[in-house]
């Protein structure tokens, strides 16, 4: 005799939610329920927080990549005389283009010194980037002008911004009135049984303030006016190294990278940001898939618990069984029952957890209840909820969580 199906779901949903029977059973039920609910909700906060986290790194590396960098093919340096520098400006989609050169350099002052990138910029840089708005210390200044009633042919007075590494290591802020000292290697020439002088180009300038916005940055780079980097490296007025694009609409921004490289042509490369930092971006995904993974694993042995949860529940209702099978219930009817079972405390269990993931990760956005500590670069966690993580996370749990029932119920002697 064929039985309904819904009769089998009533059963099964009479056995999870009986008010009047309460034993161990149904106590190792419900821990099961709550087991998956726990693991669904540590799966969406952890991917929650990792996606927040990984957009704050990638903010903070955002504000020195800038939306677009034109680079030459080959060589090092380029001059913007050489291209379509006005159509660059004006071609549809571009905001802003300044001018960069950058150059590894030594910095001294007494006894400290520190390696460091050198980047020189014009005036559009700070429109482009932001990088004014990012001071821990000091302000946006990188030119000045000299004393002209001390010396009438004095040269500008250059001014330094310092990452925070770099400034702790030279023993400096923007309060001193000494200048530091930049040395760049003379092109051609190497420094075996030369002098400072014959070796280096050299030049001084004053540090003006300091940004902290993230480790590899603060450890690496200084930014300076680039006049004052053309002149060590004896560049030409119109000789850079890279141009740094920023975009109306950051939404068009593969499509003006297209415009971009139509009009300078194959000698240039055009690169967004996952292009400038192609191995931080692979390693964040492989990271990303890696967390996940690691969760899952947590999951399944969370649904594990189901074998030991369904298999009590079998033994416990042999006598409900032979009644069923009195009736004309067949085998596989049964065993449907208890599937049935299964398959509602894994989907209790899974939407009760995106429901409380949810919850939790929106309390930590709007209040930020877990905070990171007081030297951090955000007071607390943040986090960044994507529904595909919601959906991806209901897809493992409900899947693992099928497999365990239907091969605990397959198994069972009924």
């Amino acid at each position: 005799m064929k039985t309904p199906f819904n009769l089998k779901t009533f059963i099964a949903r009479r056995y999870l939610f009986s008010r009047k029977e309460k034993t161990v059973v149904n106590l190792i039920s419900w821990m099961s329920l709550v087991g998956i609910a726990v693991s669904t909700l540590a799966l969406v906060v952890v991917m929650s927080v990792y996606n927040g986290i990984g957009e704050l790194t990638q903010t903070l590396f955002n504000v020195f990549d800038p939306e677009l960098l034109v680079e030459p093919a080959q060589g090092k340096t380029f001059h913007t005389s050489e291209i379509a520098y006005d159509e660059l400006q004006q071609t549809e989609g571009v905001r802003c283009v300044s001018q960069l050169v950058e150059e590894n350099a030594w910095i001294t002052r007494r006894q400290a010194e520190s390696i460091v990138q050198l980047r020189g910029v014009d005036g559009n840089y700070a429109a482009s980037c932001g990088l004014d708005t990012l001071l821990t210390e000091g302000e946006y200044l990188l030119k000045g002008e000299a004393d002209q009633l001390a010396d009438p042919e004095a040269p500008p007075v250059y001014y330094l911004l310092l990452g925070w590494n770099i400034m702790t290591r030279l023993g400096v802020n923007s309060m001193t009135n000494t200048p530091l000292a930049i040395h760049i290697p003379k092109r051609g020439s190497s420094a075996i049984g030369l002098s400072m002088d014959e070796a280096f180009n050299n030049g001084y300038a004053y540090p003006a303030g300091t940004f902290r916005i993230q480790e590899e940055i603060d450890n690496m780079y200084v930014v300076t006016d680039i006049d004052f980097v053309r002149m060590l490296m004896s560049y030409a007025t119109d000789e850079v190294t890279a141009l740094a694009l920023s975009v109306d609409n950051p939404k068009q921004l593969n499509a003006v990278k297209r415009r971009v490289a139509s009009l300078l042509g194959e000698d240039f490369t055009v690169k967004d940001r996952m292009d400038q930092k192609p191995l931080y971006y692979k390693i964040f995904r492989s990271e990303r898939l890696g967390v996940f993974l690691i969760l899952s694993l947590i999951v399944l042995i969370a649904t594990l618990n189901l074998i030991a949860s369904l298999s009590l529940l079998i033994i416990n209702k042999r006598k409900d069984i032979t009644t069923l099978r009195a009736m004309g219930m067949e085998p596989h009817d049964i065993r449907r029952v208890f599937f049935t079972e299964g398959v509602l405390i894994a989907a209790v269990g899974v939407v009760a957890g995106l429901v409380l993931g949810f919850f939790t990760c929106l309390l930590q956005q709007h209040f930020g209840i877990v905070k990171l500590g007081a030297n951090a670069v955000v007071e607390a966690f943040p986090v960044a909820m994507r529904w595909i993580d919601f959906l991806a996370a209901f897809l493992v749990v409900s899947l693992l969580s099928t497999l365990v029932v239907a091969f605990t119920v397959r198994r069972a002697k009924i």
